[in-house]
């Protein structure tokens, strides 16, 4: 079952440096963010360790920050509190988004970090899909980043040791990925991820966790979108998203706006 609890205690070895601060992991998406009204609300639906949520409430934006991993909404919590912002933490997987959100609506919707491929199979990320755009105001957007995953199923079953040891609080790691690539595109896939900490005597300790994930490949998210989700806007934020990490997607939603217009 793929948490990430055991993950988040360690999580920041597998961040880069210029996404570690919380204003340059926002301003990373400004293309996207300028496309928001005035006096957003916010969600970041797949928060991880808090920092595109912290960044974005450092702006002044309301932000709803969730994550199916109960350690990974507490480190957002407690970046949030150390940088003096304000976000609201719930822990959700995409399926249960609904039940915390009946009286929410979003002008964006976050889903960033190579998350969706933990969605079980199509049908898994249909219905993830489907929670989050149900949570958009009318004319909001959904915003996707994705692995091409297409580069990695070529490369096969292998072991991944980073060429460079990782410094964070003052303490090395060695970063080591274990992919399982199965045959087919819709088979479960795998992917084991290993922080080999050195203490300063020269000891290790080891973290790891073996995540679960089902592939896709681009062109099928513009069929989920014109199949499980309402039809709309075209793939405004795919060209900048792509350049950045594989994937990005924009879907408009239906709900009314609390304090603006429906129309």
């Amino acid at each position: 079952m793929t948490s990430y609890d055991v993950l988040s205690e360690v999580y920041e070895w597998l961040i880069a440096d210029a996404k570690l601060d919380p204003a340059e992991f926002a301003a990373a998406f400004d293309d996207v963010l300028s496309l928001l009204p005035p006096n957003p609300r916010v969600l970041d639906c797949s928060c991880g360790t808090g920092q595109l949520a912290v960044g974005l409430a450092a702006r002044g934006i309301e932000v709803v920050a969730t994550d199916a991993s109960e350690g990974m909404v507490r480190r957002t919590a407690a970046l949030s509190e150390k940088h003096g912002t304000t976000v609201r933490t719930v822990r959700a997987s995409w399926e249960e988004l609904r039940h915390h959100g009946e009286s929410e609506a979003f002008d964006m919707v976050f889903c960033v970090g190579n998350s969706l491929h933990h969605a079980v199979g199509a049908q898994g990320r249909a219905a993830a899909l489907e929670s989050m755009a149900l949570l958009l105001c009318r004319g909001g957007r959904l915003v996707l980043t994705s692995r091409t995953w297409e580069r990695v199923r070529a490369r096969g079953s292998r072991l991944e040791v980073r060429e460079r040891l990782v410094r964070r609080h003052g303490r090395d790691a060695v970063v080591i990925y274990r992919w399982e690539i199965a045959p087919r595109w819709e088979d479960e896939h795998r992917i084991e991820i290993a922080i080999a900490q050195l203490d300063a005597a020269g000891a290790v300790s080891v973290r790891s966790e073996l995540l679960s994930c089902w592939p896709y490949r681009y062109d099928e998210l513009e069929d989920d979108r014109g199949v499980q989700l309402p039809r709309a806007l075209d793939l405004v934020t795919a060209a900048c998203g792509r350049r950045r990490s594989g994937t990005a997607a924009g879907w408009s939603g239906r709900r009314g706006c609390r304090g603006r217009g429906s129309g």
